[in-house]
Formats: structure tokens, sequence, C-alpha cells
């Protein structure tokens, strides 16, 4: 039997102006191996490019692995941790004003990438010296300037 592979994801995305230019980026680490991503598009919001960066990290996994995603996006944690997902796609994927929810594809594509590994959220607070969470932040702001 494979032991299943523990790695932690960090992740950030960054808008100039909302919407406007964007970037995301993200570090994987599996034991003493890590490696950076990131990518951007002309016109986004902050909450697109923080979705972008979780799907594009976990898109990367080859196997099923049990994965600690660490973000300051309190709209991704909360999405998952107080599982707004469910009463979305129980409701339609109506939010509770009764509106379609924003990024519906990004959540479906979240929520199937989560069928495949066992993702826990933890969000941390940005701009604070998390190490990990600043070399994200400035690879999603270097990632928007392409953009401007």
């Amino acid at each position: 039997m494979t032991k299943i592979k523990k790695v932690d994801i960090f992740t950030d995305g960054a808008c100039s102006g909302n919407p406007g230019p964007g970037g995301w980026g993200a570090i994987l680490r599996y034991g003493e191996n890590e490696k950076e991503i990131s990518g951007g598009e002309k016109d986004t919001t902050n909450n697109r490019m923080e979705m972008t960066a979780v799907i594009e990290a976990l898109k990367l996994l080859k196997f099923p692995c049990e994965v600690t995603l660490y973000t300051d996006s309190q709209y991704v944690c909360n999405g998952i941790n107080k599982r707004w997902i469910d009463n979305w796609q129980r409701n339609g994927w109506k939010n509770s004003q009764r509106q379609p929810v924003a990024n519906k594809e990004l959540w479906e594509e979240i929520i199937a990438l989560m069928k495949i590994h066992n993702v826990k959220f933890v969000w941390v607070k940005g701009h604070d010296g998390h190490p990990e969470n600043e070399r994200c932040d400035r690879l999603a702001v270097e990632q928007s300037a392409k953009f401007k």
C-alpha cells in the first residue's frame, strides 16, 4: 500500500484595481522539495486570482495527496471551511441574496480537485510577515504588473 504524500501549499492573489490586471502565486512544498508557480490575467478580480492560485497548485499534484493549503483569502477559506459551497450547490448556485454565486466555474473546479485530494484550508493573515505568504504575494504582484 502506498503512503499518501503530505504536501503544503501556500497561495496568494493580487489585483491592481478590482477588476483590473491581476496575478497569482503559489508555493508547493513536499519534504525538502519546493516549487513556485505564478500567472496572471489582463482583466480579473482579486477573488478570481486567489482561487486560480489554489486551482493551479492542486492541478500540479500527480497523485492524490493530503494537502494543507495556506491562503490569506477569507473568501476561499470561508467558502470551504464554513461550507458556503454546500449551501450554494443546494440552492442551485445562488447566494443568500438569491443572486448567482460569483466565480461558480472556479468553485466547481476546486470542488472537483477536493474529490481527488484531501485538502485542509488554513487562513493566514496577509501582509503580516508570514514568509511563504509574502513570497506568494510578490509572485502575484510581479505577474499582475505584466498586464498594466
